[in-house]
């Protein structure tokens, strides 16, 4: 399978930085979302990050317009016509996915794999959306996409040995190191197992253990973890980790992963994390 064209569905944090990474490996990357404007946002985002590893002599100025170059913009779903692979990155919510799958499914010529990025959503109920379930399947990046060597490959209940590998095979062309799941199962490895430890360290915060800042301190000094949960649930965004512990809850049947109360307060507040400035943090402008 050749690739060298690559749309992603989807203008947030996660599709512009998957994009991104595409470009920097020489594909054309094609962004698209519900608008031309949010999609035009997520490459501008790209040019400001590209623009401050410009100014601090990590790239050159011809490095990033090389790869800006290779990004282009939509605001529907019609360049599916061309891609050679789709990866969905759109809101965690199964109803729009299966949606936009089905559209993709009518659009994107017979040969081409739909991938899905999402961490804890039914791969298989999105297949169903499509004449395609052989083909469908997820690659799970993490953020930033264009930094994390990992990506999550996991089948659907119909997904093709054959689809499997050109999944894996096309995580190689992007630099990653896959890990390729033996079946389908809420929110893969890496999200399912960091899930708790991140439930965990909100429980402590609504229970008045420690403040957020001790927290990740101990994390990191003690652990010896990178990044401590609450900046990391700040990072992923509150409302993305909520969505995922509900899931979780729900489709486990596992009180492990109920949420505090402190994470609905916070996104009823619309600190949703570093997206916005402010979650267990503020971050300013």
């Amino acid at each position: 399978m050749t690739i060298s064209k690559v749309l992603i569905v989807g203008a947030g944090t996660m599709g512009g930085g998957i994009a991104q990474l595409c470009a920097q490996r020489g594909l054309d990357a094609t962004i698209t979302d519900i608008s031309q404007e949010l999609s035009d946002q997520a490459k501008a985002r790209i040019e400001k990050g590209l623009s401050k590893r410009v100014a601090k002599g990590k790239i050159t100025e011809d490095d990033k317009n090389k790869v800006l170059a290779k990004i282009h913009t939509a605001g529907d779903l019609s360049p599916a016509k061309d891609a050679d692979i789709v990866i969905e990155s759109a809101i965690e919510d199964l109803d729009i996915k299966k949606k936009i799958f089905a559209e993709l499914d009518r659009l994107a010529r017979p040969e081409v794999i739909l991938c899905t990025n999402t961490t804890s959503l039914s791969i298989s109920k999105m297949a169903a959306a499509t004449k395609r379930p052989e083909q469908v399947v997820q690659m799970h990046f993490f953020n930033p996409p264009v930094i994390m060597k990992l990506v999550e490959i996991m089948p659907g209940r119909q997904t093709s040995k054959e689809t499997l590998k050109a999944a894996e095979e096309f995580g190689k062309q992007l630099g990653k190191d896959p890990v390729v799941c033996k079946s389908e199962a809420p929110a893969g490895i890496v999200s399912r197992a960091l899930g708790q430890l991140l439930n965990e360290a909100t429980w402590m915060v609504e229970a008045g253990v420690a403040e957020p800042a001790d927290i990740d301190k101990a994390m990191k000094l003690g652990a010896n973890h990178p990044m401590g949960p609450l900046q990391l649930i700040d990072m992923i965004g509150l409302d993305i980790h909520r969505a995922k512990m509900q899931t979780l809850r729900t489709v486990l049947d596992d009180p492990r992963y109920a949420h505090p109360p402190i994470v609905d307060r916070l996104i009823e507040e619309g600190r949703l994390g570093k997206k916005v400035g402010k979650g267990f943090y503020d971050y300013g402008e």
